[in-house]
């Protein structure tokens, strides 16, 4: 009967936190159109990228590549019959597969990524004794799955993806133009290009190194879709054959190389000193203890039971643009005391905006909520920044290049922020005052500073360094996204104005390392 009991209870709160996941995915589609995204076809083909500033890899040629088949070898000349056998006989699924992949492969496993993400941005619920179970790696497929897919353990998940593409797409155009492999199509007319193929080289496709590398930290981020994620790396690596694009041993060759690139990448992440962001309970007991030997009232948790706090620790995660010391160094000064006028300032102003919401502020609110079930703000940036980079025809190299130094600057922010928020440990507004009522759900962590400024600051300064044009819209949609949680009450203004602050200079370190990079040559 006890067990009955529990797992009663397990699942009336699992459908519970089921139906907030409704009700928030009805309130803002994802921003990226799958099914309208055309075909990529470069403007520019970037043939010097395999000369440009890597991330992890000490150069380019730091991981070998397989020597290519002759083209005069008759193994070569089946791999050109087997192009012909597919394009024989293309289904439907088969040509709806092309037009998928085609769109480009960074963009398609950066999507893929989203989708894990805001599957995986699931609170645990709570044992019957009013604990909280924590997700294992270990063992991803028993409840709570592994991981939870929070906003910081997500800008980490994307900046690993996203660098190690990069990495891996560089090191893929050192060896196209090492190798000079001419396209399928050059050895046999007979061949048909399905969508547009770069000028350029064959071997090894920088499409199948871009998916090995892209597959393998899915694998390690999300272990338990190991089926589905290598379901999609089999497709890519289909699709590169049944197009016309590359042969058997191009796309093979490509697949290997970004696995061994992606393997530097996960050795890293496997130090980085992110699986001991949870913390223990003496650790969250000191970040209080802190606060109150300060004479200030410590941030606690408003949920029945009380949660610990979300990854305390993660300020001390290794991250890719600033070094343990920066972080330290760039720590803003504390806020006012609960106890002061300003402080009280502030808390007034949340109360007005809890109380006087208006449609406007409200579609802000929910537009930019990103919260239980979504992509989290980092996400949410990665399709914005998407959609916008599909209109510019970027190479393959150059899309890995652009999205990695968007996702290590919200890495970093990421980094940067939470050690600001458990370092001050900061009430909630409706902590204090329980007048104040949340048009949001209420993130189980401190107040200052908010993330959402953090992550849109350093977002929109970096974006607006890769697309000029367009920076006045990501400045007016990072400052909207820093007010939303002003105006949802769960912020004060302060955490939002030192939050943008933060994040702009965490940007601006991005901005510098693409300015080094080579790709502005």
């Amino acid at each position: 009967m006890k067990l009955f009991k529990f797992k009663f209870a397990h699942i009336i709160g699992v459908c519970c936190i089921l139906g907030l996941l409704i009700f928030q995915g009805c309130q803002k589609e994802p921003s990226s159109r799958v099914d309208f995204y055309p075909s990529l076809s470069p403007d520019k083909l970037d043939t010097q990228a395999g000369s440009w500033l890597p991330i992890l890899l000490s150069s380019p040629d730091e991981v070998e590549c397989e020597i290519p088949l002759l083209t005069v070898s008759p193994d070569y000349k089946l791999e050109l019959v087997e192009i012909k056998s597919w394009q024989a006989k293309l289904t439907d699924n088969d040509r709806e597969l092309i037009k998928y992949w085609s769109a480009g492969t960074v963009l398609r496993w950066n999507e893929i990524m989203r989708e894990l993400v805001a599957k995986y941005n699931l609170p645990p619920y709570q044992n019957a004794d009013g604990t909280y179970p924590v997700p294992n790696a270990n063992n991803p497929l028993a409840y709570p799955f592994f991981p939870f897919a929070n906003p910081p353990y997500a800008s980490r998940a994307y900046a690993y993806l996203s660098a190690a593409q990069y990495d891996a797409a560089i090191s893929a155009y050192f060896y196209k133009s090492k190798f000079k492999r001419s396209r399928p199509s050059v050895s046999d007319p007979d061949i048909k290009e399905l969508i547009p193929v770069p000028r350029d080289f064959a071997y090894p496709s920088e499409e199948a190194v871009i998916s090995g590398a892209s597959a393998a930290i899915l694998k390690l981020m999300f272990p338990g879709e190991q089926d589905f994620i290598e379901q999609k790396l089999q497709e890519c690596k289909n699709v590169r054959i049944m197009c016309g694009g590359n042969t058997r041993s191009e796309v093979n060759a490509g697949e290997l190389l970004g696995e061994k690139v992606a393997q530097k990448f996960i050795n890293r992440a496997r130090q980085d000193g992110a699986s001991k962001s949870v913390g223990n309970p003496s650790d969250w007991q000191m970040l209080e203890d802190r606060a109150v030997n300060r004479g200030e009232t410590p941030w606690k948790s408003m949920e029945t039971p009380a949660r610990p706090p979300m990854l305390p620790l993660f300020g001390r995660v290794k991250g890719f643009l600033l070094d343990s010391s920066e972080v330290v160094q760039g720590r803003p000064a504390a806020p006012p005391s609960v106890h002061s006028q300003a402080f009280k300032k502030e808390l007034d102003e949340v109360l007005y905006y809890s109380k006087n919401a208006t449609r406007e502020r409200t579609r802000i609110v929910h537009f930019w909520g990103d919260g239980v079930g979504t992509y989290t703000p980092p996400g949410h940036w990665n399709a914005i920044a998407c959609d916008d980079f599909v209109n510019l025809n970027f190479s393959e190299v150059r899309w890995a290049r652009n999205l990695a130094l968007l996702n290590m600057a919200m890495f970093d922010a990421a980094i940067c922020c939470w050690d600001v928020k458990n370092f001050y440990y900061t009430p909630r507004p409706s902590q204090l005052n329980p007048e104040i009522k949340t048009l949001t759900g209420l993130p189980n962590f401190p107040s200052f500073t908010s993330g959402h400024s953090t992550f849109s600051g350093a977002a929109a300064t970096i974006l607006s360094y890769l697309h000029p044009p367009k920076q006045g819209n990501y400045v007016s949609m990072a400052n909207e996204a820093s007010l939303s949680r002003l105006y949802g009450a769960i912020h004060y203004r302060m955490d939002t104005e030192v939050g943008m602050t933060m994040g702009v200079n965490i940007g601006q370190k991005a901005v510098n390392r693409g300015k080094n990079d080579g790709a502005d040559k």
